[in-house]
């Protein structure tokens, strides 16, 4: 039977050397309560000690709150998640060796938690020779971090990995409203996540599911379809004492992410004119009607707002591995969510989707890239971004397309007429011989027959058989300074390389929509 306990009281059903999962998406069906009340009960008692964190993504505001609250040395001995952007605090922690580290792509925690619910093995082909597989990092981001929990197998001559289960004790999760048999549903959340394969999974390992609300109805009052967790998955209750404690997102606009009200996409801002937009005007350029795509954080989320600002926004479907499908992806803390989705799927689902080569394209960020088009975002000069669902999405879409500035730190340019100048140059190359970390394997991509591009606002790069091609530059550079000099290797070029559309460097709409 459910129990319905204050949070102070649920916290304290966490022990020392624990588990915990914990299910949340940037800012976005986060359990914000329970994990104050968790960091509450460890800053006055030093307890719980040494528990182990599972995070499929990292949720956070890139600052304090969230899993930055439960960063704490000597409460966490071992984070084990897909995304680490938005938790500068744990990161820094892993950076400096003072817990077990591990990244591990966000779709095959995902599926991991469906599969221990289920009682089958985690095996899948994602992340085959990136840092994930174990002839490079298997995953671990510190030398602190010795366990293998990825191993490579061959299976009729294929092969692939083996992700090991953890044994879950706790699992803190968020629905909008429990009934009294502890029924939970989701009518006001942006995203429902894998909160179904989380709950069964913590119950098929024995464990306890906490769940955070904010309203209590009355048994029966749920409608059947719109419960997601079930009261046999639910162990604890906690209602937050208030819509600050339960926390909508960072944002007004919940009502239109969670399906209840549809708003004018006009109330959807156009990007300012700069490289950033420049960067994703070209890349928007690539979408065809009729098409499915994913945006990854950061950079690429701007593909939607040109493709909104230049009307072809119906041209196509956006989604969101976070489980939208349709409407426009949101971005920054706000990642994950849509404004006026046709469809919330659950995580799992929606990476099953991408996992079979569901989408047609893909749009994702740049960091660093090498001359054998390998590309990493996931782990730079003193940060752990990690990978997300980067790699499950890079590596099983037919053309995935990278978008980033040509260097980083200072970069400045100037344009609005049509032409590109660089006004002053970024302090740091991004493409370089060798990249730091294998997140996109250039040679998996070669074996497979993607097709691969890399888009920034002075230059455009394929992926070809033979190695990076250069095939594009902006009007006004100058390829010997402004590429071939701020680059560790000669790209290849068959033939003369283009001039991008001009359109894309002048401060108006580029007309995307007549063609």
């Amino acid at each position: 039977m459910t129990k319905f306990l204050p949070a102070e009281d649920a916290v304290r059903l966490i022990k020392d050397g624990d588990t915990l999962l914990v299910e949340g998406f940037c800012s976005c069906t986060c359990p914000y309560y329970l994990e104050n009340n968790l960091e509450t009960r460890f800053l006055r008692e030093a307890r719980p000690q040494k528990i182990t964190l599972i995070h499929c993504s990292a949720h956070g505001d890139g600052k304090d709150t969230l899993v930055n609250r439960l960063a704490h040395e000597g409460m966490i001995k071992r984070s084990v998640g897909g995304h680490w952007n938005l938790v500068p605090k744990m990161g820094k922690l892993a950076m400096e060796n003072k817990i077990e580290a591990y990244n591990l792509p966000q779709g095959v925690l995902a599926h991991m938690m469906r599969d221990i619910a289920a009682g089958r093995k985690t095996i899948t082909k994602v992340g085959l020779k990136s840092f994930v597989d174990p002839r490079l990092e298997g995953g671990k981001l510190n030398s602190a971090t010795t366990e293998d929990l990825v191993e490579l197998i061959n299976v009729d001559g294929e092969d692939l990995l083996h992700y090991k289960h953890p044994k879950i004790d706790v699992c803190f999760l968020r629905g909008t409203t429990a009934d009294e048999k502890g029924n939970i549903s989701f009518e006001d959340e942006g995203l429902r996540l894998g909160a179904l394969a989380c709950a069964q999974a913590t119950k098929k390992s024995g464990g306890i599911v906490i769940v955070q609300v904010l309203k209590i109805a009355q048994a029966g009052t749920l409608k059947p379809t719109e419960v997601i967790i079930p009261h046999i998955l639910v162990d604890v209750v906690v209602q937050a004492p208030s819509l600050a404690e339960h926390m909508w997102e960072y944002s007004q606009l919940y009502p239109a992410f969670a399906g209840q009200i549809k708003v004018p996409l006009d109330s959807v801002p156009p990007l300012k004119f700069n490289e950033r937009k420049i960067i994703c005007r070209r890349a928007a350029m690539m979408l065809d009607p009729g098409t499915v795509v994913n945006l990854g954080i950061g950079m690429a989320e701007g593909v939607s707002a040109v493709a909104n600002e230049e009307g072809i926004g119906d041209w196509f479907t956006l989604t969101v591995e976070a489980g939208p499908v349709g409407g426009v992806p949101m971005g920054g803390v706000h990642f994950g969510v849509a404004v006026n989705p046709d469809a919330i799927l659950d995580h799992n689902s929606q990476f099953d989707f991408y996992d079979g080569g569901g989408l047609d394209i893909a749009f994702l960020g740049l960091a660093e890239v090498d001359q054998n088009g390998n590309l990493n975002v996931s782990k730079l000069a003193g940060r752990i971004p990690g990978c997300g669902g980067f790699i499950n999405i890079a590596q099983n879409t037919p053309k995935v397309v990278f978008l980033g500035t040509f260097t980083a730190v200072g970069m400045k340019i100037k344009s609005g007429d049509g032409r590109l100048v660089i006004e002053q140059e970024g302090q740091q190359k991004k493409f370089l011989q060798k990249v730091a970390q294998i997140t996109f394997s250039g040679e998996y991509a070669r074996e497979t027959g993607q097709s691969v591009t890399y888009i920034t606002e002075r230059a455009v790069f394929e992926l070809r058989q033979n190695g990076v091609h250069l095939v594009e530059v902006a009007p006004g550079i100058d390829v010997r300074k402004d590429i071939l000099a701020q680059m560790d290797f000669v790209p290849r070029m068959d033939a003369p390389p283009a001039l991008m559309d001009s359109r894309i460097f002048l401060d108006k709409p580029m007309g995307l929509s007549r063609g």
